[in-house]
């Protein structure tokens, strides 16, 4: 009786009754306009390409939809190897009478219900996946189960009823959970099949292992190969610009002029291969969820987001930085903060594979040119309505966007990624015409124009002085003639070496106007970046101030509030150096400590240049013997913790023009030799600060404000000349004088 039970169940197959996309839409849609689901939507995307599942009219997947019997078989077709190509000898024959020959399911079932099929010699072994009632029908409109159909695949990948235990479904049910079949899909037995879980049920298949051990996906092409998507629009060896290239060089054709979405690109997995080494589909590794952060500093083992979540990397975990592919260790240096990276996590909670920018090579835009206006972005997103909005990497609305700001749309995070980067230099060339450019040159700098941006591309003339509108990826999406209203230039960068890189991680290669002297002092603060002159970058010290301190818990400079993706950069004596704003130690920066800051289309500040807050690369002490020679100083010695460093030749940078004489405390930044001061910064004096003022030995109100205390600070006893514990300090005097830093930290107390 059991054996009959599990032989009518098994009788479940199917495919999909699915109207296909018209011919053409695959090269333009961007995904199902219907899946708001990541996994959902990537599984889709897979057996789209593999044949095994369509979409509706208007570009709908149904993900909800159930799954009939007929439909189950259509999309096991094509994952039993050459299923495809075997459909012309069952087209019309009858096996049950409720499936006739005109049947548009017939050579599916027949296919999957016959017993002999690929079977060699005296093969005994039965091959059907799927048998009719007990009636001699099939019922091809019947609904299939979750269990049917996790039963039906597990005899794909070779398992019997021998080899499971219990009673029905419950032991294919448990040896599918071990195999990796049923991965991320905690769906009981009994529920009916839904098209999304068919999807994602499939992929697993084609990830799983069979009974012999080997990959099922691999069994079923004719070659495979691993590696990372980088892109879906590559030049293949046929010519195409539709082949999916894995890392940075290999790109393989599309098979039967397929195209995909991009909705897989950044992901690590397998290419599916057939014979003519093109692509069947290519099937992701893993399950799990994605998650798209707003990069603020990172190591070699951990990636911190403006937020101040962090998350533990792999060194050695994939990722895609500037189209190529790295491990984390080495592309999180590419990274500035601000950068939009997207996290594919696995079921175990760990970052599996990061992708930078917008997790696909955009293809069109659109720029806004109404306040509060999204017209386009649905066209964008294929007719899709259920997409999210991040503008600079941060969570936004409708009421957010601004005239000239660029929409991309990223299927992989089924988002529209709005940019408000805009680039203003010379035009200098355009290729392969002016009228309908697809490259262009500014600022010695070579870029890919959108097909979108032909129209305002072809307005403007070789040698004038124009504003790129870039998108998250630094493509052009648009161009106006400089100083258009609304469309002033913003970009902002840092110096590297000799040239500049912006913040959304392009390097401008024109030659610098500044050199020198004041090209060294301009690598330790954030620049704008524009240009009036052909081949050159102009770079200046980026100005901007709001009044007040910078309150780390408050997420304030002043009155005025933070953005979610605010960046911030501390100087150091090696240049800029990002920081989370919960990695700032000081409960608040004072207004003094603030370099510069920015607001963004909201007013809120989205990016801050602050003084050293770690102090690491300060020596702090007090003067001990400047010599001078008619009033100006030649040499320094200073007395640190007991110890003389120096003496020191004269000739360094003092911060602020201060004045600087014998017993004033400081801090210096010393050469790598410690032989030269590169900087001296006098520290503020305040005095008669009672024990009473001290909430803990790590903090001291001044004034009404917190100053932090570090574990090393430095602490002097006048009257006996020797350097003590804050603890000894504290019990000798009842008040000191403190000494401060711009950052808000004490670095000297003293007593007498």
């Amino acid at each position: 009786m059991k054996k009959r039970i599990l032989s009518l169940l098994m009788a479940v197959c199917m495919t999909a009754t699915l109207l296909t996309l018209p011919a053409g839409a695959a090269a333009t849609a961007t995904g199902f306009t219907d899946i708001s689901d990541h996994s959902t939507a990537v599984a889709a995307e897979c057996l789209r390409l593999l044949g095994a599942m369509d979409g509706y009219a208007g570009g709908s997947f149904q993900p909800e939809g159930q799954v009939t019997r007929a439909q189950f078989c259509k999309m096991a077709t094509f994952v039993i190897k050459d299923g495809e190509n075997q459909l012309s000898r069952y087209r019309t024959v009858t096996v049950f009478p409720d499936v006739k020959p005109s049947h548009w399911a017939a050579p599916y079932i027949n296919l999957a219900s016959d017993s002999n099929r690929g079977t060699v010699g005296d093969d005994k072994t039965d091959y059907s996946i799927i048998k009719g009632y007990v009636d001699g029908k099939f019922h091809p409109e019947r609904v299939v189960t979750f269990g049917q159909a996790v039963t039906i695949l597990m005899r794909l990948l070779g398992y019997t009823d021998a080899d499971m235990g219990g009673i029905w479904p419950d032991g294919y049910m448990a040896a599918a959970s071990t195999v990796g079949l049923t991965d991320g899909l905690n769906t009981a037995a009994s529920a009916p099949l839904t098209r999304g879980l068919a999807a994602r049920l499939f992929v697993n298949l084609l990830r799983s292992n069979t009974k012999g051990g080997a990959n099922y996906g691999s069994s079923i092409a004719a070659s495979s190969v691993e590696g990372m998507l980088t892109t879906s629009t590559a030049t293949g060896p046929d010519g195409s610009d539709t082949a999916m290239q894995l890392g940075t060089t290999t790109a393989y054709a599309m098979a039967g002029n397929k195209t995909s979405t991009g909705a897989m690109n950044g992901m690590k997995g397998t290419l599916l291969l057939n014979k003519a080494g093109k692509v069947m589909t290519f099937v992701p590794e893993i399950t799990g969820s994605n998650r798209t952060v707003t990069f603020a500093s990172g190591t070699t083992t951990k990636l911190t987001t403006t937020t101040g979540e962090s998350f533990t990397i792999k060194s050695d975990t994939a990722m895609v930085v500037n189209g190529e592919q790295k491990t984390w260790a080495t592309g999180y240096t590419w990274l500035n903060p601000g950068v939009s990276l997207t996290l594919y996590i696995g079921g175990s909670g760990t970052v599996e594979y990061i992708f930078a920018g917008s997790s696909t090579t955009s293809s069109a835009a659109v720029v806004v040119y109404t306040k509060g206006s999204t017209a386009g972005f649905s066209d964008l997103a294929g007719g899709n309505s259920r997409y999210t909005i991040y503008k600079n990497g941060s969570a936004a609305t409708a009421s957010d966007m601004r005239p000239y700001d660029v929409a991309i749309y990223s299927p992989a995070t089924n988002s529209i990624r709005v940019s408000d980067t805009r680039l203003t230099g010379v035009y200098e060339n355009a290729s392969p015409s002016l009228a309908n450019p697809n490259k262009i040159t500014v600022m010695g700098t070579e870029f890919t124009v959108l097909s979108t941006a032909a129209d305002t591309m072809s307005k403007l003339k070789l040698g004038s002085t124009i504003t790129l509108l870039l998108t998250e990826d630094n493509q052009v999406a648009g161009a106006v003639e400089a100083g258009t209203s609304g469309a002033l230039g913003n970009a902002v960068g840092t110096i590297s070496g000799s040239s500049v890189r912006l913040l959304s991680g392009l390097e401008i290669k024109g030659a610098l106007t500044v050199t020198g002297d004041a090209l060294n002092k301009l690598k330790n603060q954030l620049v704008s970046v524009a240009s009036d002159q052909k081949g050159k970058v102009s770079v200046a010290r980026m100005v901007g101030s709001v009044p007040g301190d910078l309150d780390v818990a408050a997420r304030k400079v002043g009155n005025k509030m933070m953005a979610d993706n605010v960046a911030i950069y501390q100087t150091t004596s090696t240049g800029l150096q990002s920081i989370a704003l919960n990695k700032i130690p000081s409960a608040k920066i004072l207004a003094s400590g603030i370099v510069s800051c920015r607001t963004d289309w909201a007013g809120k500040i989205d990016l801050i240049l602050i003084s050293s807050v770690t102090g690491g690369e300060y020596r702090f002490g007090r003067l001990n013997g400047i010599m001078n020679d008619n009033g100006q100083i030649t040499t320094v010695k200073i007395l640190m913790n007991g110890a003389d460093l120096g003496p020191f030749s004269a000739g360094f940078e003092i911060e602020d023009d201060a004045q600087v004489h014998d017993g004033d405390y400081v801090g210096v930044i010393l050469n790598r030799q410690e032989t030269v001061i590169e900087k001296l910064v006098v520290l503020t004096k305040f005095t008669n600060i009672p024990n009473s003022a001290w909430a803990s030995v790590s903090s001291v109100t001044i004034g009404g404000r917190s100053y932090t205390v570090p574990s090393d600070v430095l602490c002097y006893n006048k009257a006996s000349g020797k350097w003590v514990t804050l603890d000894e300090a504290r019990a000798f005097a009842t008040s000191s004088t403190v000494y401060t830093d711009k950052s808000g930290y004490v670095r000297v107390v003293e007593v007498q």
